[in-house]
């Protein structure tokens, strides 16, 4: 079991060797692979078995207090983990939503029955959760969400629509920011959905890698009881930031898996007789790049502050580089870059990581919000008419 260290200096590498030995030699459910932070629903089961079994051993939840089935873990002891479940190529829980967003708003912010009825599912890996935070007319504008939440006699009505709503189609709940009131951001509020409501309807978007990860989700007069709202009343702005604060965690673990995924390139290079001087120097300043936002990554958590003006650059430097290093596959794999996605092999396996690459500059906070949160709050630029 894992011991709780919320003061402790760790030895890092022997921290890595003790989280590799367990890895190597866990047993892995049949079908279990990284699927990274969303399963598909083919994913929900093996990733559920996989959940339990790091949960018996004290793997789940590092972040959470004690007195909840946490460990208290430092933020360098976290990543550390993240990073060898990045290595061992496993998820490191079901999925992100429901440790690393709903649990540490519903322990700041939950009644004592949230805590009681929803936190022990999520430690063991029992239900899975989706974020309803982006619309059609409010991605990385979060605060101009238009979803209203109406009073009623026994609690609230929902009317609207999220999309990019990950893991939705398997989803047992929801954490759901509506509109409560006209003030952009004073009047927003949080609430729990049962996906099962009544009035709640979801569709799978298909992407272009041919997977089927995010969904729309449409509420049409959807009821809610009362204790479903988390916190207060228009407190749904400052919930939200913390969601979006634990989010910043995820950035050191796309480190290690494009550092792979860039030995994976040169390889197939040399494979198909490709790596000529202007490729391999390519291939050298993404591998430069790469080392740069891990040892900035470092440093971020070395600080142990997810405020930090180090997380909004990761973010944006993050996504490029990924995206760029997809852009490769093209060169690399020549005329085997027309395979499809969905098959078998190399050449396919590359050409899925290429098309993934499209939408990182977009998810997440687009590359463009990045560098006017950079410019406004860190430069000191002034903001961006609007």
């Amino acid at each position: 079991m894992v011991a709780a260290s919320p003061d402790l200096i760790e030895d890092i590498d022997a921290l890595r060797m003790k989280f590799r030995a367990f890895l190597d030699s866990a047993p892995k459910p049949a079908g279990l692979r990284n699927y990274g932070p969303t399963p598909t629903a083919a994913d929900v089961e093996p990733g559920r078995a996989w959940h339990r079994y790091l949960a018996d051993h004290g793997y789940t939840c590092l972040h959470w207090p004690v007195e909840f089935g946490g460990a208290a873990a430092t933020v360098a002891y976290q990543a550390a983990f993240a990073e060898e479940c990045a290595r061992a190529g496993v998820p490191r829980q079901l999925n992100i939503t429901g440790v690393d967003l709903v649990g540490p708003v519903l322990i700041k912010f939950g009644t004592p029955d949230h805590k009681e009825r929803y936190l022990e599912p999520i430690r063991l890996g029992d239900a899975v959760w989706t974020q309803l935070f982006s619309e059609p007319g409010a991605g990385s504008d979060l605060a101009g969400v238009r979803t209203r939440a109406e009073r009623t006699a026994d609690g609230w009505r929902i009317d609207g629509q999220k999309v990019w709503s990950s893991a939705a189609a398997s989803a047992d709940y929801g954490l759901l920011l509506a509109r409560t009131g006209p003030d952009k951001h004073r009047d927003l509020s949080m609430f729990i959905v049962p996906m099962d409501a009544p009035g709640v309807s979801v569709r799978p978007l298909v992407q272009m890698d041919g997977e089927s990860k995010f969904n729309e989700v449409f509420f049409d007069g959807a009821d809610l009881s009362d204790d479903a709202l988390i916190g207060e009343v228009g407190q749904g702005w400052a919930v939200a930031m913390v969601t979006l604060g634990r989010e910043r965690l995820t950035l050191g673990t796309q480190a290690v898996a494009m550092f792979q995924l860039h030995e994976r390139m040169v390889n197939a290079a040399r494979d198909h007789d490709l790596l000529d001087p202007v490729l391999s120097r390519s291939m050298t300043r993404l591998w430069t790049r790469m080392w740069l936002l891990r040892y900035t990554w470092q440093r971020a958590i070395d600080s142990g502050d997810l405020t930090s003006s180090a997380f909004s650059v990761l973010k944006l430097m993050t996504s490029e580089t990924d995206q760029d290093l997809g852009d490769v596959a093209t060169e690399v794999l020549g005329t085997d870059a027309c395979v499809d996605p969905a098959d078998s092999g190399e050449a396919a396996d590359l050409v899925h990581h290429m098309l993934v690459g499209r939408a990182q500059t977009i998810l997440g906070g687009t590359s463009e919000i990045q560098r006017n949160i950079l410019g406004e709050r860190v430069l000191g630029l002034p903001k961006e008419p609007r």
